[in-house]
Formats: C-alpha cells, structure tokens, sequence
C-alpha cells in the first residue's frame, strides 16, 4: 500500500453531524472512532463532554463545529460556544466564516471573527480549522473571480491564527437546475490550490464529498492531512482488504519463488 493505515486513519475525522444523530448513536460514533485509530470525532457542541469521556484514553481527539453550520452566529457568540467547547474537553475547533461577509468583501470582520476564535482555542491549547464552504464560492465575489477569492481567504485566515483551512462543512446545499439541492465538497482543484495559498505552517482539511479509499488516497496526495468523512468503516475496512490482498500475493510469489529455485 501506498500509504500506512495509521497515515490513512489519521487523517479522518469522523463526522457526527447530521441534525437528527441521538446520543445513542454519538455513542456508537465515537466507539466506531475509537475503533478505527481515527484522528478525531467532529460533533456538536452539546455533545462534547460526553464524546471526550467516552474517548479518554483512547487517542482520538474531540473536535466541535462552531457557528455551524452557515457561519452567521455573531463573533461573540462564536467565541463564547469556543470557549465552552474548549472547557468541555474539545481539542480542535471547526468553525465557518461569515460568508456572507466574505462576498461582500468586508473583510476586516472576516478577519476579525476568525481570529477571535483562534485566539480563544489557542488560549485553551485547542486548534482551529477555518471553513470555507466552497460550493458557495463558485462565482468568487468582491470583485474577484473564485480562485482569488479562495486564495484571499487563505492568507486571511493564516494571518487571523487558524491552524487549517477547510473546504466545506458538508451541508453546503446549492439549489441546481432541477430544482433540488445538493452539494460538490472538496474538489481536487480547490485542495491543489489552498495548499498553495498558505504557508508550510498550515495544514489543509478536505470536507464533503470523499466516501471511499481512492477519495481519501487522493486527498493526502494533494496536500491535504485531515479529511471528514461518515464512510470511516467503509473506507478503512477496504484498506485492509487491500492490505491482506497485497501480503497474500507477496507471500504467494515468495513461495513460487522459493519452489522455482529448488533443484535436484
């Protein structure tokens, strides 16, 4: 395998999101988590006391979602439900920017709002990824096309304190031609071109849209080192049947080898 299963596991976060999840199955969540090897678990902020007592000792980190999931909460609310987070036991922050300020282009508040939740994370020793929600940046704004405008809010955020830049929450829904609403997550172009946009001290985070090992592998070949995912199980059960596919064909060979130099 191109990669170890612990690089693999490390790199996801177990999402634990959806608006109805009971705490029944934040439970099962983490115990799957747990499971696994998995960077962390992302929740809501109301579960993560019983998240982090159901994960001590394990290794796996309590992440929250913060003015989640349309990043409109004021800055002080933001930094308050930070700050309780933080006393409950979250060691990473996942918050979403004011994204309606960002298209307008006022971006001393954006900054200004990120930069308070870092400070309070980082006051408790926790670290904070910034969201982007991409699929709502697809026509750029303030006067600049999507890229730059993605690019804008790189330097943004790494000069504000943020830890990593994330591509989406998820829950991004965009009304398409057909009426219905969907979402695209992390693209390859947008992982390539964040990475690009902020210096060594910040890592990448992909979000929305990767559900299987072939999405997780490409992920970390662009760059990026965390991924949130629901399909955990799914996506680390194949590794290791690829795994033990790949040992069974090299211990197969090892034997034909062995058989074919034997002489007589």
């Amino acid at each position: 395998m191109k990669y170890t299963y612990e690089q693999m596991a490390k790199m996801i976060d177990h999402s634990l999101l959806h608006p109805t999840m009971t705490d029944q199955e934040l439970e099962a969540g983490c115990q799957l988590a747990a499971k696994y090897g998995v960077a962390s678990v992302c929740i809501k902020p109301y579960a993560v006391k019983r998240a982090a007592e159901l994960l001590a000792g394990s290794g796996v980190h309590v992440g929250a979602v913060i003015g989640f999931p349309h990043g409109n909460s004021a800055t002080e609310s933001k930094r308050y439900e930070t700050e309780l987070a933080c006393r409950d036991g979250a060691v990473e922050i996942d918050m979403v920017i004011n994204v309606g300020k960002a298209l307008g282009g006022d971006w001393n508040y954006v900054e200004q709002d990120v930069k308070a939740v870092c400070d309070e994370a980082h006051r408790h020793g926790a670290k904070v990824k910034v969201i982007f929600e991409n699929d709502y940046l697809t026509k750029g704004g303030a006067g600049l096309n999507s890229d730059a405008f993605k690019t804008k809010l790189c330097q943004l955020c790494e000069r504000a304190g943020a830890d990593w830049v994330k591509t989406s929450s998820g829950y991004g829904f965009v009304k398409q031609a057909d009426g219905s609403y969907n979402y695209q997550g992390a693209t390859e172009h947008d992982l390539a071109l964040m990475r690009a946009s902020v210096s060594a001290r910040v890592q990448v985070k992909a979000a929305g849209g990767v559900r299987d090992l072939d999405g997780l592998i490409k992920v970390r070949d662009l760059g990026a080192t965390r991924c949130g995912a629901t399909a955990t199980a799914a996506m680390l059960d194949e590794y290791r049947r690829r795994e033990q596919a790949e040992r069974s064909g090299a211990e197969s060979e090892g034997r034909s080898a062995s058989i074919g130099t034997g002489g007589y």
